[in-house]
């Protein structure tokens, strides 16, 4: 089972913006939420646990976070 980052499948959030601010989120890596700047795929990527994930992705919706 592997946890790197670069063998996800990803795409951009539908928040993402038309002027290329794009956040792209990982998807079938086992264990984790990989996320990063989708300006610079070849760049580092923010790793979450699953859980932290989907808390923050509630308090988002929540209107509890703003960007």
């Amino acid at each position: 089972m592997t946890t790197d980052p670069t063998s996800a499948k990803w795409f951009k959030s539908s928040y993402s913006g038309s002027t290329g601010d794009c956040v792209e989120v990982g998807a079938g890596v086992p264990s984790i939420i990989p996320v990063r700047d989708s300006k610079d795929p070849h760049g580092p990527a923010l790793t979450f646990e699953p859980t932290a994930w989907n808390a923050f992705i509630t308090a988002v919706k929540a209107g509890e976070i703003r960007g």
